[in-house]
């Protein structure tokens, strides 16, 4: 009996689809399938291995394009047959699809997937293509300059290199192509405007109370990687006691906006209004009144909340 294996497969007879198995071996990290053996891992044996060990090397060459180890195995005067596939360098395709080997599973790779795996295979990454009309105006300074402080504070650069002009910066950092072209890398590390060219490229912060269904805050931060990595460390660094207004979350900014226009408002109005829970709101509540931002006056039915100006 053979052992199993993810990188194994076991087939009772051949069947064509099987290439596809062959495929997705080859664009993992190989493996082996076995043509008369069955799902208990038991050999069975074949009719026709003869025919068989002359079909699938030749079907292996001209659907696949590469060449595998098809060896004639006996045990127990029964046949079967070992394909042996290796890893390929290049990405191998099946009738114009691409299969990829996943634990013990085969898929066929589809959009991203198959653009990442192709990039991969050919020795590139997504960070690593061209930006098509990007220039070096698109190149946030200030955001260079801000990843050159903290560079120097960190040890990793010279002082020197302060002044550093940002095209420099950007061919230190390897984020030019060999034609001269900005790579997708420095745009998402530098960008002004970076929804320009990747409208997906964004934080969303998000705060829980108890599980992921109780969110109390949520921000939304865009920007260049270095803007949006700075902004993130801050806000999650913020102390309630020391809340100030140009810290607050946009749904407690919305509330202080609401109390302004209706010191009558109530926790249910804003909740209806805001599409979230009555809980969420006076959460915020508590939390900007432990902070100093509002105040609740008169009865929990008759009162009014008051907006506290702070310095």
């Amino acid at each position: 009996m053979l052992s199993e294996s993810q990188n194994i497969e076991y087939k009772e007879t051949w069947r064509d689809e099987y290439l596809k198995w062959i495929c997705g071996f080859a664009n993992a990290q190989g493996g082996r399938i076995y043509i008369g053996v069955n799902d208990n891992k038991e050999i069975i044996g074949l009719s026709e291995s003869k025919k068989l060990m002359e079909d699938i090397p030749n079907k292996i060459v001209n659907y696949l394009g590469i060449v595998a180890d098809v060896n004639l195995l006996i045990e127990n005067d029964k046949e079967y047959i070992e394909i042996v596939v290796s890893p390929s360098n290049m990405p191998i395709a099946y009738k114009g699809t691409y299969h990829y080997r996943s634990g013990s599973t085969k898929q066929e790779l589809k959009g991203t997937a198959l653009q990442q795996f192709i990039m991969e295979k050919m020795g590139h990454s997504w960070d690593d293509i061209p930006v098509y009309g990007a220039t070096i105006d698109d190149i946030d300074r200030s955001a260079i300059d801000f990843f050159l402080r903290r560079s120097i504070k960190a040890g990793r650069t010279n002082e020197q290199e302060a002044d550093a002009s940002t095209e420099d910066v950007l061919r230190n950092l390897g984020l030019y192509t060999k034609n001269g072209e900005l790579k997708n890398a420095a745009i998402l590390l530098f960008g002004k405007h970076v929804e320009q060219f990747f409208p997906a490229a964004k934080f969303k912060i998000g705060r829980f109370h108890t599980d992921e269904s109780d969110l109390i805050t949520q921000d939304l931060i865009e920007g260049n990687i270095i803007t949006m990595a700075n902004r993130v460390g801050v806000n999650e660094g913020v102390n309630v006691g020391n809340m100030s207004e140009t810290k607050l979350s946009e749904r407690q900014k919305f509330i202080i906006t609401a109390i302004r226009s209706n010191p009558y408002v109530t926790g249910k109005q804003m909740s209806e209004t805001l599409a979230v829970t009555q809980r969420s709101v006076e959460r915020d509540l508590a939390v900007m009144q432990k902070a100093g931002i509002i105040r609740h006056e008169g009865s929990n039915k008759a009162g009014i909340w008051v907006v506290l100006d702070k310095k």
